[in-house]
Protein backbone atom coordinates (compact mmCIF):
# COMPACT_ATOMS: atom_id res chain seq x y z
CA UNK A 1 0.00 0.00 0.00
CA UNK A 2 1.39 3.40 -0.94
CA UNK A 3 0.82 6.76 0.63
CA UNK A 4 -0.14 9.23 -2.10
CA UNK A 5 1.06 12.84 -2.42
CA UNK A 6 -1.90 14.05 -0.31
CA UNK A 7 -1.06 11.65 2.52
CA UNK A 8 -3.95 9.31 1.66
CA UNK A 9 -4.15 5.53 1.54
CA UNK A 10 -6.90 3.20 0.32
CA UNK A 11 -8.18 0.71 2.87
CA UNK A 12 -8.77 -2.61 1.07
CA UNK A 13 -12.47 -3.47 0.62
CA UNK A 14 -12.30 -6.69 2.65
CA UNK A 15 -10.82 -4.84 5.64
CA UNK A 16 -13.48 -2.11 5.35
CA UNK A 17 -16.25 -4.73 5.30
CA UNK A 18 -14.85 -6.84 8.12
CA UNK A 19 -14.40 -3.79 10.37
CA UNK A 20 -17.72 -2.14 9.54
CA UNK A 21 -16.48 0.90 7.60
CA UNK A 22 -18.77 2.22 4.86
CA UNK A 23 -18.58 5.17 2.48
CA UNK A 24 -19.20 8.42 4.31
CA UNK A 25 -18.06 7.18 7.73
CA UNK A 26 -16.14 9.71 9.81
CA UNK A 27 -12.80 8.30 10.93
CA UNK A 28 -9.89 9.44 13.02
CA UNK A 29 -6.24 8.39 12.81
CA UNK A 30 -4.88 7.79 16.30
CA UNK A 31 -1.23 7.36 17.29
CA UNK A 32 -0.78 4.13 19.26
CA UNK A 33 2.89 3.87 20.19
CA UNK A 34 4.80 3.22 16.96
CA UNK A 35 1.58 2.37 15.07
CA UNK A 36 -1.39 4.32 13.73
CA UNK A 37 -4.99 3.17 14.18
CA UNK A 38 -8.02 4.20 12.09
CA UNK A 39 -11.16 4.41 14.23
CA UNK A 40 -14.77 5.57 13.85
CA UNK A 41 -15.19 9.06 15.33
CA UNK A 42 -18.95 8.80 15.95
CA UNK A 43 -20.73 6.24 18.11
CA UNK A 44 -20.87 3.21 15.86
CA UNK A 45 -24.24 2.53 14.30
CA UNK A 46 -25.38 -1.07 14.11
CA UNK A 47 -24.97 -2.92 10.83
CA UNK A 48 -28.74 -2.76 10.33
CA UNK A 49 -28.82 1.01 10.88
CA UNK A 50 -26.06 1.50 8.30
CA UNK A 51 -27.90 -0.68 5.76
CA UNK A 52 -31.17 1.18 6.31
CA UNK A 53 -29.40 4.53 5.89
CA UNK A 54 -27.80 3.39 2.60
CA UNK A 55 -31.14 2.08 1.28
CA UNK A 56 -33.24 5.09 2.38
CA UNK A 57 -34.98 6.68 -0.62
CA UNK A 58 -34.18 3.88 -3.06
CA UNK A 59 -37.65 2.33 -3.33
CA UNK A 60 -38.86 1.67 -6.85
CA UNK A 61 -41.68 3.73 -8.28
CA UNK A 62 -44.01 0.70 -8.24
CA UNK A 63 -43.75 0.54 -4.44
CA UNK A 64 -44.75 4.20 -4.21
CA UNK A 65 -48.06 3.49 -5.94
CA UNK A 66 -49.03 0.72 -3.51
CA UNK A 67 -51.28 1.50 -0.58
CA UNK A 68 -50.15 0.77 2.95
CA UNK A 69 -52.62 -2.15 3.11
CA UNK A 70 -51.19 -3.62 -0.13
CA UNK A 71 -47.63 -3.34 1.18
CA UNK A 72 -48.59 -4.96 4.49
CA UNK A 73 -50.35 -7.81 2.67
CA UNK A 74 -47.25 -8.33 0.54
CA UNK A 75 -45.00 -8.37 3.59
CA UNK A 76 -47.31 -10.81 5.38
CA UNK A 77 -47.39 -13.05 2.29
CA UNK A 78 -51.20 -12.82 2.10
Amino acid sequence: MKLNSKGQVTIPAELRRSHGFIEGDEVEVVADGAALRIVHTQPEATRGERIVERMRGRATSSARTMSTDEIMALLRDE
